[in-house]
Parts: structure tokens; C-alpha cells; sequence
């Protein structure tokens, strides 16, 4: 694994916020492509393998871009390095309303298991890999994957969380039933697990689905209010081609404002 780069960064802004990070001569960051904001001059963009993280060559980079691949990420992801002589900064935007997390995997012992669409950016030398469910029922019946990311390494990594970010800890053996979307992360001491809501009546009508997460501690949590998901699939229903309506329109001023905004 590559020597991470000890980065300094400042978040801004309230509900879409973007992080401000600040590099020394020769530091770099590593981030998904589509990500970047802006940049000072003197930082130059590479497009890599995998995560840029490791040091074994071609094949090493290959095998780290085919673990992206498992999460439904791009092959390839972006460096951003200072070659000035001075320190340059290099910012990055929010994809969705909510709450950049800065992690700093060193204080977590090393590792953090996340949502697979909530990486932002990190440090470079900071592994981006994949974390597989242990139990066969998480993978089936998780609604969100089978597959995690794993961030490995003792720099700062950058996740973000839709609506409002939780964090919780929970102490030896205490359990917390979540939606399994409103996950962003956890550390690795903590048991991840699927459940079965138990009332087929709260499964058909509830509106929650069959299925919940359950973290178990020991270990810290950290929680969204707003999937990706959840947002889509309202923004979906909504749509007028899928059958939704615009709620709250009147049928004549409805049509009408939609006619003078250019909306067909």
C-alpha cells in the first residue's frame, strides 16, 4: 500500500456542501470520477486503475479496478496532485443534498465499512476496496447490494450522507434496527445482519418492505435520512410519465404554469 498523504481540508455549506482540500507540494488526492469542483493551478488530474493505492504494478492495479467493478463503480478512478511549489487546493461537490463525513481512518483503527455510492474522495494511499456480507441473508434480502466498500488506511477519507447524518455508538451487544438505505457506514467490530420483520401484515402494508438491517456492537454507526434511493424512487412515482402528478396543482393554473416554464 502507498504512503498516505497527510491532507488538510475545510467542508462548506449547510445542506449541498463541498469539501476544500489543501495540498502540500506532491500530495494528491484520489477521488470517483465526475466529482471535482474546482482547482487551483498546479494541480494536475491522472486517471488511474483501481484507486491508486497500490504499488505491485499493472496487475495489482487491475485487480484493484475489478473489486470497483463488483461495487458498481467506475474501473478507473481520479488523482489530483500538487505540482507546484506552493499549496494548491482541489474542491469537491456533494452529488445530493446532505452531509459530507470526514473519516479519519486512523482514529477507527484503520477500516470502515460504507455504503458502496457514499465515497467522496480521500487521501492518497487510502484503499478503496470491497467488503463482502458474511451471512447470505444481508447479500439476498439487503436491498442495497451484497457488496460494501471497504476504506483501508490511515488517512482521511471524505463519504457522504443524504439528508441529515447520525452517528451513533453503540456499546457491547446493543442493537439498532435500521432501513438497510439509511446506512452509510460502520466500523468493522460492529455485526451487520439482515431481519425479517416478522409480521407478514407490516410487510405488505407497511411500506418499509420484508426486510431490516440490524447493527450490533460494539463499534460506531454512522446513518442517513435520505437514501439516494428513496429520493429517486419518489422523484420517480412522481414523474407524470410513470403515471405521478403534480401534487398541489391546480388542473387549469397547474397546466398553465407548466406551459409558461416550458415544461410539456
Amino acid at each position: 500500500m502507498a504512503p498516505m498523504h497527510d491532507i488538510q481540508y475545510e467542508v462548506f455549506g449547510s445542506e449541498m456542501q463541498y469539501v476544500e482540500i489543501e495540498l502540500d507540494p506532491n500530495e494528491a488526492v484520489v477521488a470517483e470520477a465526475g466529482g471535482m469542483m474546482y482547482m487551483e493551478d498546479g494541480i494536475e488530474m491522472e486517471t488511474v486503475f483501481g484507486d491508486g493505492s497500490a504499488r505491485g504494478g499493472f496487475f495489482d492495479s487491475l485487480v484493484g479496478a475489478g473489486k470497483r467493478l463488483l461495487t458498481g463503480e467506475s474501473l478507473f478512478m481520479t488523482v489530483f496532485s500538487n505540482q507546484d511549489s506552493r499549496k494548491r487546493r482541489v474542491a469537491f461537490g456533494a452529488p445530493f443534498p446532505g452531509k459530507i463525513l470526514p473519516i479519519d481512518l486512523a482514529s477507527l483503527g484503520g477500516e470502515l465499512i460504507a455504503q458502496k455510492d457514499s465515497f467522496l474522495c480521500a487521501a492518497k494511499g487510502v484503499s478503496v476496496g470491497i467488503a463482502f456480507q458474511k451471512r447470505l441473508g444481508a447479500g439476498l434480502f439487503g436491498g442495497e447490494g451484497f457488496i460494501m466498500q471497504r476504506l483501508t488506511g490511515d488517512g482521511w477519507a471524505f463519504v457522504h450522507a443524504g439528508g441529515t447524518l447520525m452517528e451513533r455508538t453503540l456499546s457491547s451487544n446493543e442493537t439498532l434496527r435500521v432501513d438497510t438505505g439509511c446506512i452509510v457506514g460502520f466500523t468493522p467490530s460492529v455485526d451487520y445482519d439482515i431481519q425479517y420483520v416478522g409480521k407478514i401484515k407490516s410487510a405488505l402494508f407497511g411500506g418499509e418492505g420484508l426486510f431490516f438491517a440490524t447493527l450490533r456492537g460494539p463499534g460506531r454507526v454512522w446513518l442517513q435520512s435520505l437514501p439516494l434511493s428513496r429520493l429517486a424512487d419518489r422523484i420517480i412515482a412522481s414523474a407524470p410519465s410513470h403515471g405521478g402528478s403534480a401534487k398541489g396543482e391546480g388542473s387549469i393554473l397547474g397546466g398553465l404554469g407548466r406551459l409558461l416554464d416550458g415544461d410539456k
